[in-house]
């Protein structure tokens, strides 16, 4: 392989030069040439799993990680793509992300809005209950291991010590950062998705705060804190946050099981709701955050068979609008080579003046665009009756998003279609 630091090629990586290291392992940045992209490398060091004490347990980590290859697809997750274990190579091929962690958010005098710091923090509940789905506890949530790639964007990373529902090696137990584990992981009692809620409560209230919720000089100290030390709201070190953050920071927290969000949905829904507050009520359209936009997408009809990260692509390619009552949205005749689909309001739809028809929240319009291969023009006017926010996706773009999803796009269409012609020939027979 050559000298440490040094490797020309790692497998069939090539190396492109070396990231760092850490205490069992180092990661260069290497070329996937048959994909045609950057990877991340992780190597473990040669002796790693030589100590007679220590080799056991990083083994075992570099199985459960290795076994996540392939699993696990989700824009927040920093996905795994290869995993290689030979007699003097063991290697991990990861996602490579660009930025650094969360870390460097935790200090006072580098605290972020609230705004951005809930933003961020709902995609991670939303990425890890997609694990959860997966069978797939995370067990060591800290700033660390959130990558940070620009604004509120985010990617968990290093899953090594992650529970999993399916595993079939041993497992170790006493893994995780003292200062974000769960009372009942420092108890050593059973574990579910809740420690990881607890967890990223933690990682919220250092954000929000600049400091943990707990100190302490030593790691004996710390697990004592975790288990029975007073727990500060973030307010105190933070005096302009509202009493809402206190509220969902010290529920993700609570040491009792029943006091503590069952589930990531209801954490993720508190969320989106103090988003809201903290930007203002004036809320337009336009504005719309990530969060916003999930959320919206989730409960339009036309995408419930949409899958988390496929509704993350919608959500990433798509346009939004606010759209006064009055506004014409398409015009019968001009070309047009985006479709929309009402996430508010009220539109109708004419064509030379006569009504055809009332479109709800969760409906298309303008569909031909995407439907016909011919000259794309409108073939009716469609206007707000009622005030709305308007979903555009120019067809292009589609180009950009997974097979699946445009499988999904398919299918919803084909549902309309059947929906409204059904419809028409009721109309027609005069039922």
């Amino acid at each position: 392989m050559g000298e440490r630091g040094k490797l020309p090629q790692i497998g069939k990586y090539p190396v492109l030069r070396r990231l760092g290291e850490g205490a069992t392992s180092e990661v260069y940045l290497c070329r996937d040439t048959f994909n045609q992209r950057d990877v991340a490398v992780k190597v473990a060091f040669p002796h790693t799993f030589d100590d007679p004490e220590s080799g056991k347990l990083f083994k075992s980590l570099f199985l459960t990680e290795a076994s996540l290859a392939g699993k696990l697809q989700h824009p927040h997750i920093v996905q795994i793509y290869d995993a290689v274990a030979e007699p003097d190579l063991h290697y991990i091929v990861m996602e490579y992300v660009d930025g650094g962690t969360l870390e460097r958010f935790c200090k006072p005098e580098a605290l972020l809005p609230v705004e951005r710091v809930v933003e961020m923090m709902f995609k991670c509940t939303r990425a890890l209950e997609f694990a959860q789905r997966q069978g797939v506890t995370h067990r060591d949530i800290k700033p660390a291991n959130i990558l940070h790639t620009g604004a509120t964007h985010v990617k968990i990373t290093d899953f090594g010590a992650a529970m999993l529902a399916s595993a079939e090696h041993t497992q170790v137990t006493q893994v995780g950062s003292p200062t974000y584990m769960s009372p009942e992981q420092v108890k050593e009692q059973p574990l579910d998705h809740r420690t990881d809620i607890y967890s990223i409560g933690v990682v919220m209230y250092h954000l929000l705060a600049g400091k943990a919720p707990f100190y302490a000089p030593n790691n004996f100290s710390m697990l004592y804190q975790i288990t029975g030390g007073e727990v500060k709201p973030p307010s105190v070190h933070r005096p302009e946050l509202s009493p809402r953050v206190d509220q969902i920071v010290l529920r993700a927290m609570a040491r009792n099981l029943e006091e503590r969000y069952a589930r990531w949905a209801d954490f993720s829904a508190d969320l989106v709701e103090l988003f809201r507050e903290e930007r203002g009520e004036a809320r337009k359209a336009q504005d719309f955050a990530d969060s916003d936009r999930f959320e919206t997408l989730r409960r339009l009809a036309f995408f419930q068979e949409f899958s988390d990260a496929e509704l993350w692509e919608v959500a990433r390619i798509s346009d939004w609008r606010h759209a006064d009552a009055g506004q014409t949205l398409m015009r019968e005749g001009q070309p047009g080579e985006d479709f929309c689909i009402l996430a508010d309001g009220e539109v109708k739809v004419t064509r030379r003046g006569k009504l055809l028809n009332v479109l709800k929240p969760g409906e298309p319009f303008g569909e031909m665009a995407y439907l016909s291969r011919k000259e794309r023009k409108r073939g009716a006017d469609v206007t707000v009756t009622a005030e709305a926010n308007v979903i555009s996706l120019a067809t292009g773009k589609l180009e950009q998003v997974s097979e699946g999803c445009r499988h999904k796009f398919d299918r919803a269409f084909m549902g309309i279609l059947v929906e409204r012609l059904s419809a028409a020939n009721l109309r027609l027979s005069g039922v």
